[in-house]
């Protein structure tokens, strides 16, 4: 991290912090010296991660979906931590079958996690962060929220609805100096991925895109590293980004051919 990033000695809360894309952010946001409260559905997630990183941090268990839970969980994180500087939803769910085949409990799954808990942090946040006039929060989506996706449906449409809440509360929030954009990934080489690729998909076969799926390669010919996402990430919540909000940045190789 360069010096006057502003990052250093701040207090930075994740949600979905035991993932791929969570805890290479946690590990990013630790070495430029942040103070790290790690949420995350996962306890013993939560507990691998805590190990792994070199810094102290902060873990706590909850449900995302649950609006009490989260305030609760920045409520606590106020009085015990310190203010929170930088906040960043990362926690997600992927569904991958065709809209007829969708049940109503996935939509309503996608849509609790992916943008649910995406609203009950940013209105958390930003009743705080309005009285002490700073502040960076971070969404992450996807790219499927900026181009249809054959068999993700519930996916693209609860990422996007994330991404333009962000952006809703980066205007609100905006007179009184806070900064809210979106990092929308592409295929990363997370759990969700590999996950994917298990049940019939390959490396090879996300690179490369698939016509029968309307789904295009990627033009870099490479999976993205959850590190660079975070880097993407950090730059956002940094100073160095001081005059950006209300901007999603799309970190998907050129996959989307949108940005």
């Amino acid at each position: 991290m360069s010096a006057g990033s502003g990052i250093a000695g701040k207090v930075a809360l994740v949600t979905g912090a035991a993932g791929g894309i969570g805890s290479a952010l946690v590990a990013a946001l630790a070495a430029g010296g942040a103070t790290i409260v790690a949420a995350d559905r996962s306890e013993s997630g939560l507990t691998a991660l805590a190990s792994r990183v070199r810094a102290p941090i902060q873990t706590r268990a909850l449900d995302l979906c649950d609006a009490a839970s989260v305030d609760a969980l920045v409520e606590w994180a106020e009085r015990e931590v310190g203010p929170v500087e930088f906040g960043v939803s990362v926690a997600g769910v992927l569904t991958t079958t065709t809209i007829v085949e969708t049940t109503d409990e996935a939509w309503a799954q996608a849509f609790a996690v992916n943008a649910g808990a995406v609203f009950a942090l940013g209105r958390a946040l930003g009743q705080r962060m309005i009285g002490r006039g700073r502040g960076s929060i971070v969404t992450v989506g996807s790219n499927a929220g900026a181009v249809p996706r054959h068999g993700m449906a519930a996916y693209a449409a609860s990422k996007a609805a994330a991404s333009m809440f962000t952006r809703c509360l980066g205007l609100e929030l905006a007179p009184h100096g806070i900064r809210c954009n979106v990092v929308a990934p592409g295929s990363t080489r997370t759990p969700m991925l590999e996950a994917l690729w298990a049940s019939g998909g390959s490396e090879e076969a996300s690179v490369r895109g698939s016509l029968e799926t309307f789904r295009n390669g990627i033009p870099l010919g490479r999976i993205a590293e959850p590190e660079a996402i975070a880097e993407a990430i950090v730059f956002l919540l940094s100073d160095r980004a001081r005059h950006i909000t209300m901007q999603e940045l799309i970190v998907d190789g050129g996959a989307s051919l949108v940005g």
